[in-house]
């Protein structure tokens, strides 16, 4: 687990160049906020969110789509009202994961509760490693400071386009994690579980054709890695779903460790339709607090249907 020497003074210089500034403002500000007492911070990451629901439209439609998607029996202005939840939400996530990057590791520990880290310990005592099932729920990345202040972990992640952006993210992670490995390195996975380590890993997003199935979320055949099965049996791992939620009055947050999914099963459709289904009854507690920004539908089955239509406005 890396600490965070020198943030700027280490950072590579072409990362200097203008056009990077917008980026390097952007943290600035949201590093000196996260200084702020926590109820500010709430409060700055709820204005963000509903700055983005009034100026990002195209992120707009993309949230409008999903929850017209996935949630057709609330009524029209219940799923407008999701929407705009969901912006507040993500705003106020971004401000978690700054804190998660530039506050201690134990910053915010006294209000999160943790449900069932034991059985961590239980799978580790066993030989075996751990693939923790995560989700794109809003406060993963704090969620990450929050719990490796019990136990050690490796990530998965991908990288960012904006190679500043991805400077943030990189050294951000570093400090919090044993390993940071790019969502390809499925050596390095594998390695770090065959060591009987813990592996943070999520599978849910659209990664396109390649590598996935086609198995039901929210009612809706959606392009699924299956690399979950292969990871957890290469790797001699057990597979424990995590979730981690900001409680409905922000009085704090509870991380919860389930209890072992049966994957591998030796039929990876089968595992990809379970994990689905339980990653779809987590968000169903908690719906606004999910990355619906991501456009989760985008590769459809028929393959001639255009990629990311259902998106077009």
């Amino acid at each position: 687990m890396a600490e965070q020497k020198g943030f700027f003074r280490d950072m590579p210089k072409p990362l200097l160049k203008p056009v990077y500034w917008p980026v390097w403002l952007g943290v600035f500000f949201i590093k000196l906020a996260t200084m702020l007492p926590y109820r500010a911070q709430l409060l700055i990451g709820r204005c963000l969110g509903l700055l983005l629901y009034r100026l990002a439209r195209g992120r707009r439609n993309i949230v409008e789509v999903n929850i017209d998607l996935c949630f057709p029996e609330k009524t029209a202005g219940e799923r407008a009202q999701l929407v705009r939840q969901t912006f507040i939400d993500n705003g106020i996530g971004i401000m978690e994961t700054m804190i998660a990057w530039f506050r201690p590791r134990d910053y915010l520990l006294e209000r999160t509760t943790f449900h069932g880290l034991e059985k961590i310990t239980e799978v580790q005592k066993q030989g075996k490693g751990v693939l923790l099932l995560g989700g794109h729920y809003t406060m993963l990345d704090l969620s990450g400071a929050l719990i490796t202040n019990h136990i050690d972990a490796c990530v998965s992640y991908r990288p960012q386009d904006n190679p500043a952006m991805d400077y943030v993210v990189q050294r951000g992670r570093e400090r919090l994690y044993e390993d940071c490995f790019t969502r390809k390195d499925i050596r390095g996975f594998i390695r770090a579980l065959k060591k009987g380590g813990i592996l943070w890993y999520a599978q849910d997003q659209d990664f396109g054709r390649k590598n996935s199935v086609f198995v039901d979320f929210f009612g809706i055949p959606t392009a699924t890695i299956t690399a979950t099965s292969r990871i957890a049996k290469a790797g001699n791992a057990v597979v424990l779903p995590l979730t981690y939620f900001r409680r409905e009055d922000n009085s704090g947050y509870d991380i919860t460790v389930h209890d072992a999914l049966p994957i591998p099963s030796g039929d990876d459709i089968e595992d990809a339709r379970l994990a689905n289904a339980f990653l779809e009854q987590q968000i169903r507690q908690h719906p606004s607090q999910y990355l619906w920004l991501h456009k989760r539908f985008k590769t459809r089955p028929d393959k001639s249907e255009k990629k990311g239509g259902l998106y077009r406005s």
